[in-house]
């Protein structure tokens, strides 16, 4: 037996490394799913610029790439302590504010809440697009990734560094955030569409909606295979280890897509619509914003039914944004506020062991209107007072000519706007 131990020891695998080694490999583990779920910046960032008109490309892209940059330390600074430090009240955190000591781990955690934090404030993005001044929006992002998003989620994900919040003590259950990041990014959408109001021609006078189509489709469908990709790492990297369950979550992931763009195409031919492409990528993603609640406590089965319907969801979803006359450019609202309260309400019905219990129902409803009643009011003062003091809209000659001028100075597609940036440059050379 002594020998045996030698052995095992001199091969690097001896009792007193095996903790550090498994801690090496989630953290290893993590990291990557980090970098996952940074990736889906680019997938939001190509899904909404497509989903825009050409002269708004550039401006749609800098918004993506800046909201996770401005959050991202805004939340290092604030957001992180709110959410998960010490959180004796149930309400919220009161330690580890712009954290710069601690063990690895600590560090490894905060990396990967960052890209969960950045994925909150983008969602905003696109449903407000095509007539948002560029600060206006920044300051959105950073209020929401500093304060809105980190709040609510010590709610429901807080008890890392003590205390536990008071979703989370009533049994709340939201594995990787239908409602803690995607609900809570679409309310806050939803309050700054309210705001802006509809871009110009989108509704005729007598509240018929007109169709403004995005300028490049593949975009579209590119993005949504990099979100696809990317949300791997979301739910499975939430398990926040190397464990054998991350098979379970990446497969319920998979089938609730599939599932989702399934379902999508179901309810456009249910009435005769034409199976659309920019419709059918975001029945996927409703799908996966559907699934993330649920992805670790229900079985394969149950999580295409999710999926499946929440693609239903998302299609009527729209329908009635049109019918409210609410201007949201890529369907943010639908795909992942309507979706997520449908996944929170699925993972109660679906928990493995516990099948249809009204108990648990009864605490994910709570769940997702305690996060409709905490982002959305607050949101909407927030982006009323931007409208009032900075200014929250661009004005309508702005908006006639694009914002990648108005607000950048630059054109995605120079060659096509020769007439425009000609106007710029010479508005510019006189002052």
């Amino acid at each position: 037996m002594k020998a045996r131990l030698v052995g095992v020891a001199v091969l690097g695998f001896s009792p007193l490394s095996q903790a550090a080694s498994d801690e090496a490999l989630n953290t290893a583990w993590l990291v990557l799913a980090s970098v996952l779920v940074f990736f889906m910046q680019a997938g939001f960032a190509l899904l909404e610029s497509g989903m825009s008109r050409a002269k708004n490309a550039v401006n749609v892209m800098m918004k993506n790439y800046m909201d996770g940059c401005v959050g991202g330390i805004t939340y290092w600074l604030f957001g992180f302590g709110l959410m998960f430090g010490s959180n004796i009240t149930g309400w919220f955190g009161m330690s580890h504010f712009a954290p710069h000591d601690g063990q690895p781990w600590d560090f490894t955690f905060l990396l990967f809440q960052m890209m969960f934090a950045a994925t909150a404030a983008t969602i905003a993005s696109g449903a407000m697009a095509e007539r948002t001044r560029y600060s206006a929006y920044l300051i959105g992002a950073v209020v929401i990734s500093g304060f809105i998003y980190p709040v609510f989620g010590s709610w429901v994900w807080s008890g890392i560094y003590g205390g536990q919040g008071w979703l989370a003590q009533l049994g709340f259950i939201d594995f990787a955030g239908s409602t803690v990041v995607h609900s809570v990014g679409a309310w806050c959408a939803l309050a700054g569409i309210l705001v802006l109001g509809p871009r110009l021609g989108r509704f005729a006078a007598d509240g018929t909606p007109r169709t403004i189509p995005g300028h490049n489709l593949s975009l579209v469908a590119l993005g949504g295979f990099i979100l696809w990709m990317g949300w791997f790492g979301f739910n499975a990297g939430s398990s926040l280890e190397m464990n054998v369950s991350l098979g379970l979550i990446a497969l319920n992931t998979h089938l609730a897509a599939s599932a989702g763009a399934l379902g999508a195409f179901l309810a456009q031919r249910s009435t005769a619509s034409p199976a659309l492409l920019s419709t059918t990528v975001n029945g996927s993603l409703g799908g996966l914003v559907g699934i993330t609640a649920g992805c670790a406590t229900m079985h394969p089965g149950y999580a295409l039914i999710t999926g499946l319907v929440a693609g239903c969801v998302v299609v009527f979803g729209m329908r009635l944004m049109d019918y409210l006359r609410l201007d949201d450019v890529v369907g943010a609202v639908p795909v992942h506020g309507l979706a997520g309260v449908w996944g929170t309400l699925a993972a109660g019905m679906f928990f493995n062991g516990d099948l249809f219990s009204w108990a648990r129902i009864s605490v994910q409803l709570i769940g997702a209107g305690a996060a409709f009643l905490w982002a959305f009011p607050l949101a909407l003062a927030m982006y009323f007072i931007l409208a009032k003091t900075l200014g929250l809209r661009a004005s309508t000659q702005h908006e006639q000519r694009g914002l990648d001028y108005s607000e950048h100075a630059e054109a995605g597609y120079p060659e096509f706007n020769q007439a425009v940036t000609y106007d710029e440059r010479e508005l510019a050379r006189r002052g």
